[in-house]
């Protein structure tokens, strides 16, 4: 019976982990694991017995990946962590995305620089996947600010969505032998060309399996305002795909920015939208008010969801992880800060309360119910 509901919390000090009772009242937090190294990404595999998967990049003493059977109250490194070949040139620098595959213990890794790794045993040994890692365009992806990361890993059957920045949308249609860039309608403010095949800063892309030909993405956007060489490129940061990512188009009317970085979807409602909108120049709040902004119509139309928040004053930052939901009937959201707060969000982001306030700067948060 799913009677848990267990949080990830990682940050730039190791991996936390908090566990409640379907009534969320509650939540106890365990931690820090990997103390002191930052963890960018993790991931509940609640398959069978639930197992607890994170990153732990040390700039010194090289990657990890952490696993846990009993729901993060110990962790243990798995036996590899993914490391390209010696003749190959390139050096692992993160782990930015873990994602389930198909079967039990297969799992997907996205790194820095922007590559993607394959294991077939639960973590202990890695494949690089070539027909990604070494695309024609791979040695002409250049680093944006968090790095040259492949951010996102979404399936669909023997569809594969990666997210890359600074690369772009990257679609595979047959179950990762071969990629092709997929950036039709999707802007860059950084380039002299507006709209190149690839080169793209993509900050996350998400979907939904009641809707597997839609697609949500947060793009690098925020250059309606932009003076400098090139001009203005307005409604190029927050765009929806109605065909599995081949073209796509702006969704960022009514919000009051279309930059931002996480960017998650309602699990029970394929047309509810969640982003969180930042200022382009200063990564903060706009006014320095809080908020979480939800479309209920597929982007259509956006509202904007501050009950709880500070409402000035309080200028942080939630990077492209920081953002998730949970699968009960009535779900709330979590979301994580750069200064450390934990927040959660009832009734889809309704009203939002502070679960912790001191932790270290939040890189990503992941939620299950187990």
């Amino acid at each position: 019976m799913l009677d848990r509901v267990v949080l990830c919390i990682g940050t730039k000090k190791g991996l936390f982990v908090a566990e409640a009772s379907k009534n969320r009242r509650r939540f106890d937090l365990r931690g820090p694991f990997g103390a002191g190294v930052a963890v960018y990404s993790a991931l509940i595999d609640a398959r069978g017995t639930p197992r607890i998967y994170a990153s732990s990049c040390n700039p010194f003493f090289g990657m990890k990946v952490l696993v846990s059977t009993d729901l993060g109250k110990k962790f243990k490194e798995t036996k590899s962590a993914p490391a390209f070949p010696k003749e190959d040139g390139r050096a692992l620098a993160n782990i930015w995305s873990l994602e389930v595959g198909d079967a039990k213990k297969e799992l997907w890794c996205g790194v820095e620089p922007a590559s993607l790794f394959r294991s077939t045993d639960g973590g202990n040994r890695w494949e690089m996947v070539s027909g990604i890692s070494n695309h024609e365009h791979a040695r002409q992806w250049h680093p944006g600010n968090g790095g040259l990361c492949m951010h996102t890993i979404l399936r669909d059957g023997n569809r594969i969505h990666l997210g890359i920045s600074t690369g772009g949308h990257y679609l595979s249609e047959d179950g990762g032998q071969t990629f092709n860039a997929a950036n039709n309608g999707v802007g860059a403010g950084f380039t002299p060309n507006p709209y190149p095949e690839f080169g793209q800063c993509v900050h996350k892309i998400a979907g939904h399996p009641d809707a597997p030909g839609r697609l949500y993405m947060q793009n690098h956007g925020g250059w309606g305002e932009w003076d400098g060489p090139g001009g203005r490129r307005p409604d190029i940061g927050v765009l929806r795909s109605d065909d599995h990512g081949h073209t796509w188009r702006s969704i960022a009317k009514g919000l009051p920015s279309d930059f931002g970085f996480p960017i998650v979807v309602h699990p029970h409602d394929a047309d509810t939208v969640y982003v969180v909108p930042l200022t382009g120049m200063t990564r903060t709040c706009p006014d320095g008010a809080p908020a979480v902004w939800r479309s209920e119509n597929g982007g259509d139309s956006w509202q904007r969801l501050a009950k709880g928040f500070p409402k000035k004053d309080s200028y942080f930052t939630v990077l492209r992880d920081g953002l998730d939901v949970d699968e009960l009937k009535s779900p709330a959201l979590y979301m994580g800060t750069t200064t450390g707060q934990l927040w959660m969000g009832r009734d889809g982001g309704e009203e939002w309360e502070c679960l912790f306030d001191a932790l270290p700067p939040i890189h990503c948060v992941k939620v299950a119910v187990v």
